[in-house]
């Protein structure tokens, strides 16, 4: 693929392995928490001998093993929305934002909805959740699907999020950036190649830091960024976070950890599925022997310490998150 040919060479092997790995990925899925429970989906996957294993790092998460998505639209909690079938880089930026019930939260690209939904998910409904598309289609399809999982409390925006008036500010921000999709090609798929091309990455690149530069503008002094892509291309990850902490001087990268709340914490919040402390990074590395998509000399010189970036392998699509935090004012 003539955009990753600039990678060196150690990672152009680990990409076009992961390539290879994705035809045989399997179909992955999460529990819509505000519908059923992660053991009632279990029960009836069971019920119709339906293989599948848990996921360590998201209680909710399910791999199945055999069977195909067009199977899984035919089931009733399909259908019902209790379940959305979702990979499981994709849940990984709703999980690192850490949302909390209360908090005015922003999904900058929000359809076709699985992350606002599992942000809705993950607070008990109890956040003030603002989702943006500017595609007319794809906002009928967020509405649709946000309507179908139960999500609740989401103004759903028919609008350009790079033109968002500094009239709104939000205490947490999710920003899946339109990419190149370098991370989710299947080896062979021979569209999504001619696709990708020169001319997309600098369209895309562009879109990015206008998008970057509004969510940090209207994100409040103290606030969440969470920024992802489905792309292994530093121009649209690292290098465009770099550029934007440049631009920002009050935001910095926040080390990616997922905390199990204090007491206090737990008290205050709904009861939520969470991932388990430090689990996400070793799945990822366990992952197929492939591990995070990080060359040595890309990690000593220029990769950005505390962000997250994931290979393409047989169980992850490739993707890239950073957690940016503006600084309080004092």
């Amino acid at each position: 693929m003539q955009l990753i040919e600039h990678l060196d060479q150690q990672t152009r092997t680990i990409v076009e392995t992961g390539y290879r790995e994705a035809l045989e990925r399997p179909v992955t899925l999460r529990a819509n928490a505000l519908k059923a429970t992660v053991d009632d989906v279990c029960r009836d996957l069971d019920a119709r001998d339906i293989v599948y294993e848990r996921v360590p790092w998201y209680d909710d998460a399910l791999v199945v093993c055999d069977a195909r998505e067009r199977d899984l639209w035919e089931l009733d909690i399909y259908r019902k929305g209790h379940i959305y079938l979702q990979s499981l880089s994709s849940m990984l930026p709703p999980l690192l934002l850490e949302p909390r019930a209360g908090a005015d939260i922003l999904d900058m690209c929000a359809a076709p909805g699985g992350k606002t939904a599992q942000i809705a998910a993950l607070t008990g409904n109890a956040a003030h959740l603002t989702a943006c598309e500017m595609s007319a289609p794809r906002a009928e399809k967020l509405a649709y699907n946000l309507d179908k999982l139960d999500a609740a409390n989401v103004n759903v925006m028919r609008t350009d999020a790079r033109r968002l008036d500094e009239f709104f500010s939000f205490d947490q921000i999710l920003l899946d950036a339109p990419c190149t999709g370098t991370g989710t090609y299947r080896a062979g798929d021979e569209r999504a190649e001619k696709r990708m091309t020169p001319q997309l990455l600098a369209k895309v690149t562009k879109s990015q830091r206008a998008l970057l530069d509004r969510a940090l503008t209207v994100l409040k002094p103290g606030g969440t960024l969470v920024y992802s892509t489905c792309s292994v291309l530093a121009e649209e990850n690292d290098d465009q976070v770099r550029a934007a902490l440049k631009r920002h001087r009050d935001c910095e990268v926040a080390p990616i950890l997922l905390d199990a709340p204090t007491e206090m914490e737990a008290d205050d919040q709904p009861e939520r599925p969470r991932a388990a402390k430090d689990e996400v990074r070793p799945a990822i590395l366990a992952n197929a022997g492939s591990g995070p998509l990080r060359c040595p000399a890309l990690e000593r010189e220029c990769a950005l310490a505390g962000t997250l970036t994931v290979a393409p392998t047989r169980l992850f699509e490739g993707f890239y998150v950073a957690v940016i935090r503006k600084k309080a004012r004092t």
